[in-house]
């Protein structure tokens, strides 16, 4: 976008860094943590995933909008993120599938954006110094009170986040897999007999019930607040703990909901959904410096020594130095040697620190759906 078509916006960080830009999408004034995100595409998917809840997401690519916005790459009802930051915003939409920009879909879903500064001044600030809270503004454009505002606006650590995404309600989901994702799905999925699986939505993204779907499941979808009482009262034969945002030290309601199930029924968790699985065994977490969040992490799985792409969205990690006789470490982040999985070593229970939905992402990780299918069928345990 030029100056003649959007008016000024500027972003301030909590140590006194402000840059100024241009704004996009809606007009206004929003604060979060600002991180980043190495994905070269996938950013619609970002946008709306729930795990960015409270979060200023700046995106490293330089080119972001240009495929547009469509209304079936959608990872929830609508965005979750307090902002959005890139270099250029792309003024077309230049893909068939798209029904309206980047642009207008902010606008419509009141997202405020900056564009047309130094992002990676910005990530190389990030990443020096570590997460810090900022503003965005259009309507305070005074350096010095914007940078208060950052300081003001309340950070992620102790903050119960997932209250603000949940489902308004229990949900059957029987959405299937898109063909544009056709590629890499398992054959034989549609000859599996139905088992029933409770996933517990914690800020769930929908490519995961898909994914469920696809590996022959029967889901049923719970707010990530149900107790465990509740959950068992469904009779499932496996239980699914997904994504989900915010510091999970402050969800005892979800700790103690797992540590309820555990035992009981076969367990299976991602993200946030791994690290409250690890709490509930009792390992501690902690704020990593800058997070993990992008489509190119690489994990190693211990036991093979296969090594995946993945996709990753996260904030905090398990504390290696807290974990209990009772977990093994599965699979590592090979940037920083951080824990990416884990499983019980006398309870049918395993997590991963990643997406393997893969929505945006590599496809490398799908097999874990099939792992947790066949842990519930008896065929294997988790490795």
């Amino acid at each position: 976008m030029n100056a003649s078509e959007s008016q000024v916006a500027k972003l301030a960080l909590e140590d006194g860094t402000v840059f100024t830009g241009l704004s996009f999408g809606a007009a206004g004034t929003t604060t979060g943590e600002v991180i980043f995100n190495t994905s070269m595409t996938g950013y619609q998917e970002i946008l709306t995933d729930p795990s960015y809840c409270g979060q200023i997401i700046t995106m490293t690519y330089p080119e972001i909008g240009n495929y547009g916005v469509n209304p079936e790459d959608v990872e929830s009802k609508r965005p979750h993120l307090s902002g959005f930051v890139v270099r250029n915003v792309s003024e077309i939409a230049s893909n068939f599938r798209a029904n309206e920009t980047l642009d207008e879909y902010l606008k419509k879903m009141g997202i405020v954006g900056i564009s047309n500064i130094d992002t990676r001044a910005l990530v190389r600030r990030t990443r020096s110094l570590g997460a810090m809270k900022g503003a965005i503004s259009t309507e305070t454009l005074d350096d010095e009170a914007l940078v208060q505002i950052a300081k003001d606006s309340p950070g992620l650590v102790g903050r119960d986040l997932v209250k603000e995404v949940l489902p308004d309600q229990p949900l059957d989901w029987d959405g299937q897999l898109s063909d544009w994702w056709d590629l890499r799905r398992d054959e034989h999925s549609s000859d599996v007999e139905k088992v029933k699986v409770v996933a517990i939505d914690f800020g769930m993204k929908q490519n995961i019930a898909r994914h469920l779907v696809d590996q022959g499941f029967s889901v049923r979808i719970l707010p990530g607040t149900c107790t465990a009482e509740e959950v068992l009262a469904c009779e499932p034969d496996g239980i699914f703990l997904s994504n989900g945002p915010g510091d999970p030290e402050a969800l005892d309601y979800a700790v103690q909901m797992i540590q309820g199930i555990l035992g009981k029924v076969p367990v299976f968790g991602i993200c946030l959904g791994h690290q409250l699985l690890a709490l509930a065994c009792g390992a501690k977490t902690y704020k990593l410096k800058f997070g993990h969040r992008g489509a190119n992490q690489p994990v190693q799985e211990v036991s093979t020594g296969k090594i995946e792409i993945t996709s990753q969205n996260h904030g905090f990690c398990v504390d290696p130095d807290s974990l209990p006789d009772c977990l093994e470490v599965t699979h590592y982040n090979l940037n920083d040697n951080t824990i990416a999985g884990v499983k019980h070593k006398t309870m049918p229970a395993f997590s991963v620190q990643y997406h393997p939905e893969a929505s945006a992402g590599p496809h490398d990780s799908q097999y874990l759906f099939r792992r947790f299918r066949e842990m519930l069928q008896g065929d294997s345990v988790a490795q």
